[in-house]
């Protein structure tokens, strides 16, 4: 990565990256546990597929090893900042359609929005450290929600938590590369076997 690595800047990125896994680590815990909820209380199957959504960012990615620490760290910030108004949009839907009927749904999607946006000030704050200031917040604002049938917005809940849950474990891989990357080099180690 492109900072100048002191020893002090060495030990912040290494702690920040350290503290960022342990974030995603759990953030990814809670969404599988939201999404089992969320799969009981609208009513869907489990296993149903659900095709792409439209606006939400896909964690896998084409030759994940060539890419750089402030790429990887500037594409995590991108899908988190997409991710946070994703969940902002169904966290309206959800009190539209069953207002205070389901509060536990409501306060874990509210508590997984939360996690959300620590996730991604984190992230702005490695990039900082790297000397690069995070992207304007402009350029993550996501068009308004297309309009869908109630049953359409069940699904495309399904499917951003979901990649909301990759998203944490490529995080997870991709802060665990940060750290293994020699400081002050441009290289990046390649990929491990797991996560």
């Amino acid at each position: 990565m492109a900072a100048a690595d002191s020893p002090s800047t060495a030990l912040r990125r290494r702690d920040l990256c350290s503290r960022g896994v342990r974030l995603a680590g759990k953030m990814r815990l809670d969404v599988i546990s939201l999404l089992d909820t969320y799969v009981e209380r609208q009513g869907l199957d489990a296993s149903v597929s659900v095709a792409a959504v439209e606006g939400v960012p896909v964690a896998a990615v084409e030759r994940w090893d060539e890419q750089t620490g402030t790429q990887r760290l500037l594409e995590n910030l991108e899908a988190y900042r997409a991710f946070r108004v994703l969940l902002a949009q169904m966290l309206e839907e959800q009190r539209e359609q069953l207002g205070e009927a389901d509060t536990a749904l409501g306060r874990a999607l509210a508590a997984v929005l939360l996690q959300v946006s620590a996730f991604a000030y984190h992230l702005e704050e490695l990039l900082r450290l790297e000397s690069r200031g995070p992207p304007s917040e402009e350029e993550a604002e996501l068009p308004p929600p297309p309009q869908l049938s109630l049953f359409e917005q069940k699904l495309r809940g399904l499917g951003v938590l979901r990649e909301l849950a990759q998203w944490a474990l490529r995080s997870t891989r991709d802060l665990r590369q940060l750290t293994k990357a020699s400081p002050g080099s441009g290289s990046v180690p390649s990929p491990p076997d797991s996560p």
